[in-house]
């Protein structure tokens, strides 16, 4: 078998490895953060759970870190109070982000991790089965300790070679999506093998896993080997470190080989991660900002090189150079190792260890700005200013181009002296276990509302169209996430006002107006986070279908979480059977006792045919007009 099987195996629980049937696999591990820890905190509260059913659920807190108004703190101190009465550890504001620190502290070989934030995969790295999911996906997980999924296809990546001196993992990852593009891992797990993977560190695999998301893939997966063992060790968690990897004869559903020697430093181009130009052919353009970290690439081993790049120069005038620290560790190990006065002395601006410029929360760049950012998302406005043009890029790309003030190749040469320490400092003071806390009274402010519920589907639903949008729509497009709006996480009434409204402004108003509504999606539908907010709002304001092209994975299990049909066209021409305006008109419980159905546009006069692949649970889930209804009239469990 292969890696991806054996760990699957070793957890189903239900159903049996066959790619695109569904399964139910036991969960060791989840995380929440505090942009979608609130509503999966809600969701757990509403299925009655006492205790988590998990070896291990910790909370963080690290996106809503901006304390402009009551509402950022309030929601931490719920989440806290929460998570502590139901056996959840927290980790505090400051700590780090919650990938970085996971793998840290938390993260084993050979376990299964759920997290309601769609980087989750970064666990992927050390080798566990590490997946993102909406909060109710993982609330269920939490209080069942099991996770239904569809089997997903296996595609080898082999890679051989070694890098060379001035390419990083954010170019193999770069260089995957370029081949790939951002749809190509739907319903696939990417799983790391050949000679090429004992040169890379836990750092560098987490790099590649944590962007896999980017390709759409159910997860990626390394090894777990030497260097894993090595980076546990360090950790002072050597005791969870068990070695794993596939069978000699195993077996691939595809198969790609990288060569890690051909990598070239290269560039996530505006406004999607597979858009890739190679960094010699922008040499010269002149940039604004640069922004360093994210949970893709803010370990102690990316900060050693930047500092290293920046030791002894001066960021260009025109330049704003930030770094962000992903762990408290880290920063503390930069200090020790005289890295974090190395970037200072640069000119740098130092940021709390937080998810900060990522999600657009603060550093927003200027009109019109090109900035260089080592993160893992450049879609349109979701750095705040919608005329900016953001590129992903590498750790050493970002710093020698911050100080040359233009795009620029990093050295061949190499950077010397660059070790990872034996042992790390290791300080978690800032992780509290519920273990030490007893009779803890849940805090609840007056920005936490309740979430909305789906409607059981009774008769034929006829809509309006009140949206057709293109390809390759975000969640960041359908639920904006940014410093003004993450705030009201916890309030879906308020946030609905702003839905799809980088797409149409209007949108919201006129769904509202015409009494709920149906979206009309093209290819890759709701690629992105795992914000169950992209459904959550459209189901406020009363969308009851999105009829696509395609859908992303995690957006799909949303709507249909949520209760809203999630049709896909049957054959291309019915997307241009369709525009905004169109009343609609189709039968529900026809729909998914038949996987699809005549769709009639009344205002045409034509019909559409449209498929509903569903497994049995699904259809329980959509006939009782989401999965909380479903929960509460007994029909799955």
């Amino acid at each position: 078998m292969n890696l991806t099987q054996k760990l699957i195996e070793s957890h189903l629980v239900k159903g049996e490895l066959t790619a695109g049937t569904p399964i139910v696999i036991s969960i060791d591990q989840t995380l929440t953060q505090d942009s979608t820890g609130t509503m999966a905190y809600l969701q757990l509260e509403a299925l009655g759970a006492d205790k988590v059913k998990t070896k291990r659920s910790v909370a963080y807190i690290d996106h809503n870190m901006l304390q402009s108004g009551f509402e950022n703190a309030d929601d931490h101190a719920y989440i806290q109070s929460v998570a502590l009465k139901h056996g959840v550890f927290v980790s505090k504001p400051g700590n780090g982000i919650c990938h970085q620190v996971h793998l840290e502290r938390f993260g084993a070989p050979g376990q299964t991790l759920v997290g309601s934030d769609s980087h989750t995969p970064t666990g992927g790295g050390i080798g566990m089965f590490a997946l993102g999911a909406g909060g109710l996906d993982v609330a269920l997980a939490m209080a069942k300790g099991t996770l239904n999924l569809t089997m997903p296809k296996v595609v080898e990546i082999r890679l051989t070679g070694k890098l060379r001196a001035n390419a990083t993992a954010k170019d193999v990852i770069l260089e995957v999506l370029r081949r790939l593009t951002v749809k190509g891992g739907v319903g696939k797990v990417m799983e790391y093998t050949g000679d090429g993977v004992k040169t890379l560190s836990v750092p560098e695999r987490a790099t590649i896993t944590n962007m896999g998301a980017e390709l759409g893939a159910t997860t990626s997966v390394f090894p777990s080997d030497e260097r894993t063992e090595q980076f546990l060790k360090a950790q002072g968690r050597a005791e969870v470190f068990v070695p794993l990897s596939a069978d000699a004869d195993a077996k691939y559903d595809e198969s790609i080989t990288v060569d890690l020697s051909s990598i070239v430093p290269l560039a996530a181009a505006p406004h999607m991660p597979d858009n890739i130009a190679e960094i010699k052919e922008l040499v010269g353009k002149k940039i604004d900002q640069v922004c360093i970290g994210s949970c893709t690439d803010s370990s102690l081993l990316t900060m050693l090189k930047v500092a290293a790049a920046l030791k002894g120069k001066k960021v260009h005038p025109d330049v704003s150079l930030t770094v962000s620290p992903g762990s408290r560790q880290v920063l503390t190990m930069m200090s020790e190792l005289g890295a974090l006065k190395d970037i200072l002395d640069s000119g740098a601006r130092v940021l709390e260890c937080a998810c900060g410029p990522c999600i657009g929360m603060g550093q927003s760049p200027k009109t019109d700005a090109v900035s260089l950012r080592t993160f893992n998302r450049n879609f349109y406005a979701r750095s705040g200013t919608a005329s900016a043009n953001v590129y992903l890029v590498s750790p050493l790309t970002a710093a020698y181009s911050a100080v040359a003030g233009v795009f620029t190749v990093p050295p061949d040469d190499g950077l010397d002296g660059i070790t990872l320490p034996e042992i790390y400092d290791v300080n978690d003071n800032l992780i509290l276990d519920p273990a030490d806390f007893k009779d803890v009274t849940v805090v609840r402010g007056p920005n936490i509302k309740p979430f909305p519920v789906g409607e059981k589907p009774d008769g034929e639903i006829r809509k309006t169209v009140t949206v057709k949008t293109g390809d390759n729509i975000t969640t960041d497009d359908i639920m904006p996430s940014n410093a003004k709006l993450l705030p009201f996480r916890s309030n879906v009434p308020y946030l609905s006002n702003f839905c799809l409204s980088t797409v149409d402004a209007e949108f919201a108003e006129r769904t509202r107006r015409a009494g709920g509504g149906i979206i009309i999606g093209g290819e890759n539908y709701g690629q992105g986070s795992s914000r169950e907010h992209a459904a959550l709002a459209p189901l406020s304001l009363g969308i009851r279908a999105v009829i696509a092209k395609s859908f992303a994975r995690m957006h799909r299990d949303n709507l249909i979480n949520s209760g809203i049909f999630p049709f896909t066209f049957k054959t291309p021409d019915g997307y241009d059977k369709i525009d905004a305006g169109d009343e609609l008109e189709f039968d529900p419980i026809a729909a998914v006792e038949n996987g699809g159905c005549a769709v009639k546009n009344i205002t045409r006069g034509c019909d559409i045919q449209v498929t509903l692949e569903l497994n049995d649970r699904q259809k329980k889930i959509l006939l009782s007009g989401g999965t909380i209804n479903a929960l509460k009239d007994g029909v799955i469990d």
